[in-house]
């Protein structure tokens, strides 16, 4: 048994995989950034994805919802076998929720506004309805009051709450998170980091790239060490973040100073 496969039998996620990668290579120009990468995740699961700047996480993010276009291997998400059509991109990113290290909340709207448009003009949804959710979501991730404040009236940790709501107002069945907390003040953190573990703890299927090892620690079922072109370690963080079995994740730990 493979640790791929090792790992997906102690998730108990082994019936349903809603993101599946194989064999993937991408290049930015000559350069390959992911080379033969396989990647599975289950419903349900948390995955993390740690690593050194420049080993490609951020990218594979951004594979998984067709922003990136790969050059060899196959995706599928939710069962679905991604292809370069805009219908059909559109189709599967309406599947995926992906919150970003910017918040991309539209200044000139308000927040409540932020988190019902795209349900309208998405998903169809009557505007009661929509904003019903919105009401619903905001008081999910603790800003209930600030429904009609603008982004800029808003903190960096209320705002990626915000944006955290507008991804789960589309109803995703995989939430992709691409280092969430990296632009913001260390005291804002733990406000962002609270929302995703409930989350986890809800069931939510997430693959997160982050710095964050007490997230990982706390709600991955499985983290990833992602380094030279592809993923070099896997299993459950007390494996790869107390006692890695690659000396690239002894490395990796020794410069985070959690060796």
């Amino acid at each position: 048994m493979t640790t791929q496969e090792a790992a997906e039998k102690q998730s108990g996620h082994e019936n349903e995989p809603l993101v599946e990668m194989r064999g993937i290579v991408k290049r930015f120009g000559d350069t390959v950034v992911l080379d033969g990468v396989d990647l599975v995740v289950h419903r349900g699961e948390v995955v993390v994805l740690i690593g050194p700047s420049g080993a490609g996480k951020s990218t594979l993010l951004r594979c998984i919802n067709g922003l990136e276009r790969i050059q060899e291997g196959t995706i599928h998400v939710v069962g679905e076998e991604l292809v370069y059509k805009e219908k059909h991109l559109n189709h599967i990113r309406s599947r995926i929720g992906m919150v970003f290290q910017a918040f991309n909340l539209f200044p000139h709207m308000k927040v409540i506004d932020n988190i019902t448009m795209a349900q309208q003009d998405v998903l169809n949804r009557p505007r009661k309805e929509a904003r019903a959710r919105a009401e619903e979501l905001l008081e999910r991730v603790g800003l209930t009051e600030k429904a009609q404040e603008y982004p800029d009236n808003l903190s960096g940790g209320q705002q990626q709450r915000v944006a955290i709501a507008r991804s789960l107002a589309m109803d995703p069945e995989v939430m992709l998170f691409d280092e969430p907390t990296s632009a913001l003040d260390p005291e804002l953190v733990g406000e962002v980091l609270q929302v995703m573990r409930t989350l986890a703890d809800e069931g939510m299927t997430m693959i997160v790239v982050s710095h964050e090892m007490r997230f990982a620690r706390r709600a991955a079922h499985r983290v990833m060490l992602m380094a030279d072109k592809g993923i070099v370690e896997e299993g459950p963080p007390e494996q790869v973040l107390e006692k890695p079995n690659s000396e690239r994740g002894k490395a990796f730990l020794h410069e985070l100073g959690d060796d």
